[in-house]
């Protein structure tokens, strides 16, 4: 399990590492403003559905910025494949390599369920409770976006991993 510092802190001076955190950073941005526009809005269920397809499209594209997909790694040469693989292991993440599934998405949802559950109650009271949902949805997606971000880099310093261009 990687250290909470900051996903910063870990790519130190790589300023590849630092191109891809800033990147990464831009898309996470983009979706959790979309999360939280979603959370003010005063229909049940429809935050979750939004929150679910902005996880299972977000964390894929913040994998592409630093190379970890499964398509890039399947590009690898076998021995650093392997390397990879051992720093995900270490890293701990179930995200970093594989494709996005509903259980995954689900188990994302469960890591910050308690903030979903008081966003989806928070609906109920006009007006202060849709800003306090659309707010906690952005915190969620931010939490969970901000933690992939760390776990990438971590994997690719461990990894020595050469990032790719930029898209």
């Amino acid at each position: 399990m990687p250290s909470r510092e900051s996903a910063i802190a870990l790519a130190g001076n790589d300023p590849a590492l630092l191109e891809a955190i800033r990147r990464a950073r831009k898309l996470l941005n983009r979706r959790a403003l979309a999360g939280a526009a979603a959370g003010a809005v005063p229909v049940p269920g429809l935050d979750w559905l939004v929150d679910a397809a902005l996880i299972s499209k977000l964390m894929p594209a913040i994998n592409a910025e630093f190379g970890l997909t499964p398509e890039q790694l399947d590009r690898l040469p076998k021995r650093k494949q392997e390397e990879v693989q051992k720093a995900i292991g270490v890293v701990g993440s179930m995200l970093i390599g594989k494709f996005i599934t509903r259980e995954m998405v689900v188990k994302m949802a469960q890591t910050i369920g308690v903030r979903m559950t008081a966003k989806t109650a928070a609906k109920y009271v006009p007006l202060a409770g849709q800003a306090v949902s659309a707010l906690i949805g952005y915190t969620a997606i931010r939490y969970l976006g901000e933690s992939h971000i760390r776990d990438c880099v971590a994997v690719c310093k461990a990894a020595h991993l050469k990032l790719p261009a930029p898209r």
